[in-house]
């Protein structure tokens, strides 16, 4: 270290300092000092529109925006590259179009940069976090996203918007480019050296840098904000599928085999097959002679449990389930396995738990599996998929036709028989109308049939038939939800007049509820769901106050019908084995849960876990009870992703 006129000089800053201030690192240097500074403004706005006032408390908010510029700085160091190579490739002598060129690019740039940031806005309205696997799914399906976005927003502010942000983010930059473009010009060595520097700092920062390090408290809405949208992208695109062996707490083989076996030997005596690679592949004996009923199973888009007056909602949104409810066996603690159609599909149609990363719905190799619709396939029942969109989307229709079923979408529809329709896919009521005419052609030939129907109107932009109920089409979430329930009604009312509605059982159920928003991971009344099963004559209706979930759906209803089957199923029957083993699953992208006794066991990415309170969602104690959860969680979890990862969950009669 040199003093000089009482000035202190490292060579290195001084090195740094002169890359910085001259032609070639000047603007690379102001876009990362913009690109942080324009974030910071994003979290401060994402906290203000998220309404939590309590964020602003310094215990939290310093935490936040702190850790906040950390990950600012190691998404905004990606940015660098590209701008300064072009900056130190260029002539030295090439001093206007230099100007032209770093502009164009500069212009570029700002425009990409508040495209996001305003998209992280919508994403935020919509899901109460930073961009995940949800956004990543958006790049595949463009054409629903920003169908849905146009139907639902007015665009035109947001683009004004857009434009205005540019502008000003291009006029701070411009200044740059100028003092850019007259400042001293560098020797290839130094400027090699720069330029190295700038190519390792991404290294840096994908190595160095991990999602769990803004992980500083236990809201989760806290550490969202602490997040940045970039990061969390690409994040979300590299983590996609997760490897559970890898990523999360885990045991023995032998011990989680042990544990999770046990939790099928406690319910009834089971032959289990003892050559199998599953611990739990067992013979199914029905309870009584065989009913040979069929069966429509209706998967209702965001219907959350809040929605119905059994419930506690006074607005009089679903008068016709709440009737229904005492004419059913209604499920009053059942939850959803996940927030997105593809986690409810894949519970009601493989009932296993919700595995980290993507559905099963949506990975490669998910073809030809022990499925809900292959048991009634081996009973001489044709499975039918109906679905109100288009079923390319989500991955629907390999999925199911990869493993038996018929599939049917809207191409099956004629134009002049749709009464409405959005991006989504068409009004309820004419998806039910679909399904009347598909199970009237099966009932024409004497062919039992399993018809899984999934809805799509109460998503936004919640539009349907203006004339149908008391709240006008497009005005909100509410009206989505009653003219669904109206929909509901009147396919039941159809369904009483026809020959085949006597020797059939109806399950209507959520897909998942209508918001995830919450203080923690997995909060619990954000699963919360209704599930009935409505069958005048053949089942006798009660209130079931059983702890279960969607896994579980599959076991319950062949029991309900007495079927003998080889299962692979991780589910339960709620009404014969559920009260002696009560428990729910439960996940969000990366968070997988196990409720019991009242706690919530949280398994997380890097093996860590914690015990909540399910009621309080505050963290407890690891006592012996919480352990003991916590072994049944991963020997469930552990399992599931390796049956689907080894191929085991394959239909045993095709093995």
């Amino acid at each position: 270290m040199v003093s000089t006129k009482g000035k202190t000089t490292n060579p290195i800053i001084f090195m740094l300092a002169n890359l910085i201030n001259s032609r070639h690192f000047l603007i690379p240097a102001r876009v990362l000092l913009s690109y942080i500074a324009l974030n910071a403004l994003v979290r401060f706005g994402l906290l203000i529109f998220n309404g939590d006032f309590s964020l602003l408390m310094p215990q939290r908010v310093i935490p936040m925006f702190a850790i906040g510029a950390v990950f600012d700085l190691a998404a905004g160091v990606w940015w660098l590259p590209l701008i300064a190579l072009v900056t130190v490739l260029w002539p030295a002598n090439w001093t206007r179009s230099f100007r032209i060129v770093t502009g164009v690019l500069m212009l570029i740039v700002c425009a990409s940069l508040t495209f996001v940031a305003v998209s992280e806005f919508f994403f935020w309205n919509e899901f109460a976090s930073r961009f995940n696997f949800i956004a990543v799914d958006y790049l595949i399906y463009t054409r629903e996203v920003i169908g849905n976005i146009r139907e639902s927003y007015d665009l035109r502010p947001a683009f004004i918007g857009i434009g205005l942000l540019t502008v000003g983010l291009f006029y701070t930059q411009w200044r740059g480019i100028k003092d850019a473009s007259n400042a001293p010009v560098l020797p290839w060595r130094k400027r090699f050296i720069g330029l190295a520097i700038i190519f390792a700092l991404p290294v840096l920062s994908f190595f160095l840098i991990e999602p769990r390090y803004k992980e500083f408290s236990d809201d989760t809405q806290a550490v969202q904000l602490a997040g940045n949208g970039h990061y969390e992208f690409f994040s979300a695109f590299r983590n996609n599928e997760i490897d559970y062996a890898q990523f999360y707490r885990s045991d023995t083989v032998a011990k989680v085999y042990k544990v999770l076996r046990a939790q099928f030997e406690i319910l009834a005596p089971a032959n289990f097959h003892p050559a199998s690679p599953m611990p739990i592949e067992r013979e199914i004996v029905g309870r009584g002679p065989r009913k040979n009923l069929n069966v429509v199973l209706i998967s209702v888009e965001s219907l959350s449990a809040e929605f119905m007056a059994a419930f506690g909602n006074k607005e009089n949104l679903t008068p016709n389930l709440d009737k229904l409810a005492s004419e059913s066996l209604f499920f009053t603690k059942f939850y959803a396995t996940g927030l997105r159609t593809v986690r409810g599909l894949e519970a009601i149609t493989l009932s296993i738990p919700p595995t980290p990363g993507n559905s099963i719905v949506k990975r490669p190799n998910n073809a030809n599996l022990f499925t809900l619709g292959e048991v009634f396939k081996q009973n001489g029942y044709e499975p039918l998929y109906i679905y109100g969109g288009y079923g390319y989307f989500d991955n629907m229709n390999a999925f199911f036709g990869g493993n038996g079923y018929t599939v049917i979408d809207r191409t099956s529809i004629k134009k002049e028989d749709i009464h409405a329709e959005n991006i989504w896919g068409v009004a309820d009521e004419d998806l039910f109308t679909l399904a009347l005419h598909q199970i009237d052609q099966r009932d024409a030939i004497k062919q039992p049939f399993y018809a899984h129907i999934m809805t799509t109107t109460n998503h936004r932009p919640y539009t349907y038939p203006n004339d149908r109920i008391d709240i006008p089409s497009g005005t909100g979430r509410g009206g989505a939800v009653k003219y669904t329930d109206w929909a509901i009604g009147d396919f039941l009312r159809q369904a009483r007049l026809k020959p085949w509605f006597a020797n059939t059982v109806f399950v209507i159920l959520a897909d998942h509820t209508a918001s995830g928003r919450g203080k923690t991971d997995l909060p619990i009344e954000n699963f919360h769901i209704p599930m009935l099963i409505w069958s005048p004559g053949n089942i006798e209706p009660a209130t079931i106050k059983t702890l279960s979930s969607q896994i579980d759906v599959g076991p319950t209803l062949l029991a309900l019908l007495n079927f003998s089957y080889r299962s692979k199923f991780f589910g339960h029957d709620i009404l014969h084995d559920g009260p002696s083993n009560q428990r729910a699953f439960m996940a969000n992208y990366q968070s997988v849960g196990y409720l019991e006794h009242g706690t919530l066991i949280e398994l997380r990415p890097q093996r860590r876990w914690r015990a909540l309170d399910a009621d309080s969602g505050k963290e407890i104690p690891a006592n012996e009870a919480a352990l003991k959860s916590l072994d049944e969680a991963v020997s469930y979890y552990q399992s599931a992703s390796e049956a689907f990862r080894a191929g085991t969950l394959s239909n045993p009669e095709k093995p």
